[in-house]
């Protein structure tokens, strides 16, 4: 018999399976090795360092642009779909097969020769699967507990998330991801299999070591969630695409609906956009090679972890919009940080020559992007659940979904100007983020603090 409890917890592993895709390829692992190899590549074309780096930050940027319009269109008639013919588990197989083929081919980005154009392709694919399996498997939550504990189920997924990512970027560092001047590991080892560290194979087996992990931690969700099946509904994409459409034209008088879509818009491209640059810049502007940015990557996630977890409680008892408040006023404060620090000063006060502060201030930077990434995604979560019911939810998600990456094309792209017309890392990135959170902050005094619930 499959319990509630069970069901919850079969929900919370997709979040275990899925977060290395974030923590491994997006940010700490994958995302670094790439702006490595692009940099050297454009060094050997001719870039000095520093114009070399902001090239392979910009290009990394037009990737997720593309991958980001994609989803944006999908979305929410995919969702509409969805709803409109009563599956979503179908949806969710099919997506996870696009996260398992994308991450198991990042293997195939050489040092030598690289193929930046193939690596971004196959990222992208795996992104799109990782997205819409996403949206899928949030529809299933205002089925599985009431308001009154939705937000604690949220902050938990989350945080269990979290602690996944953890697990899989402490492996990858201690076994697989060597240094690109020693050639051992973490701990001082060669990478395992005969992974030859020359050719950086162990930082390489990142991608298919995402897609095992995903494979074998989707078993409790596939074995123990099960959707609220009403009669099986036969597929009508004209009735689908009416439904999506009255959805959105009801936009026009259901104001707190539309204000936290709109809200979440450019928050959450401006939080998915530090993460992923947050590696980058850590490469760039601070010379941290692959595995410091993986223990940089350990102390974010053990604080987005607990303080996800943390957030949960304060979300079910004082309801999500202060916490999504509180924590885009800490995003902010360290985008302000990164906008004034570089190797050798902060805001003009130099560091002393080999000063390891610069390296003190990003990693207290790192804790205060997970604890406050984590709670902001959560809640922000909860608040999409207090805005539709059980029978529109993977429409409504869609549409969530939608507002999350209809501008999440915005974000990497004015990174990308921003990087190349200035030719800083620092104002390419803290610029358009710090923007793009005061504009969510904005609107969000519109949203009701549980949002359509009387």
């Amino acid at each position: 018999m499959i319990t509630t409890r069970k069901r919850i917890w079969g929900w919370w592993f997709f979040d275990w399976a899925s977060q290395p895709y974030n923590t491994l390829l997006l940010t700490f692992v994958f995302g670094p090795y790439f702006a490595e190899v692009a940099r050297a590549h454009f060094m050997a074309g001719g870039l000095g360092h520093d114009a070399a780096a902001a090239a392979a930050q910009a290009y990394w940027g037009w990737g997720q642009t593309a991958s980001g319009v994609i989803i944006a269109l999908l979305a929410p008639i995919l969702g509409a779909i969805a709803d409109g013919t009563g599956r979503r588990m179908v949806w969710i197989w099919l997506f996870s097969g696009f996260y398992v083929i994308g991450s198991w081919m990042l293997w195939y980005l050489a040092p030598d020769q690289p193929d930046l154009m193939m690596a971004m392709l196959w990222f992208g694919i795996g992104l799109i699967g990782m997205e819409f399996a996403t949206i899928f498997t949030n529809s299933l939550m205002p089925d599985l507990t009431g308001d009154e504990d939705m937000g604690k189920v949220s902050g938990s997924g989350f945080a269990f998330g979290y602690v996944g990512g953890i697990i899989s970027l402490i492996i990858m560092l201690l076994l697989f991801g060597e240094s690109g001047q020693t050639g051992k590991t973490l701990i001082g080892l060669n990478p395992p299999f005969g992974l030859n560290p020359a050719l950086r194979e162990g930082t390489r087996a990142v991608g298919p070591l995402t897609a095992i992990w995903y494979v074998i931690f989707m078993i409790p969700f596939f074995a123990w969630v099960r959707e609220a099946r009403g009669p099986a509904r036969r597929f009508n994409l004209t009735g689908a695409m009416a439904d999506l459409w009255a959805l959105i034209r009801s936009l026009r008088t259901r104001e707190s609906l539309a204000a936290h879509l709109l809200s979440s818009m450019f928050y959450r491209d401006a939080l998915n956009a530090l993460y992923g640059f947050g590696g980058v810049y850590a490469s760039g502007v601070l010379g941290w090679t692959v595995t410091k940015i993986g223990v940089f990557g350990i102390v974010g996630a053990i604080s987005g972890a607990l303080f996800s977890w943390l957030g949960g409680k304060m979300d079910s008892a004082r309801g999500p919009k202060p916490v999504i408040e509180l924590a885009m006023v800490v995003l902010i404060a360290v985008c302000l940080v990164i906008a004034g620090m570089s190797r050798d000063a902060f805001y003009g006060l130099a560091f002393p020559p080999g000063s390891a502060l610069p390296d003190y201030i990003f990693y207290v930077c790192g804790l205060l992007i997970g604890a406050a990434g984590g709670t902001l995604q959560a809640s922000s979560r909860t608040m999409m659940v207090y805005h539709t019911t059980q029978e529109r939810a993977t429409e409504a998600f869609g549409l969530y979904a939608l507002s999350g990456k209809a501008t999440a094309f915005i974000a990497p792209f004015t990174i990308a100007i921003a990087t190349t017309i200035t030719g800083s890392q620092r104002i390419g990135i803290s610029i358009p983020l710090i923007s793009l959170f005061l504009i969510g902050m904005v609107l969000l005094r519109w949203v009701k603090p549980y949002g359509e619930r009387k």
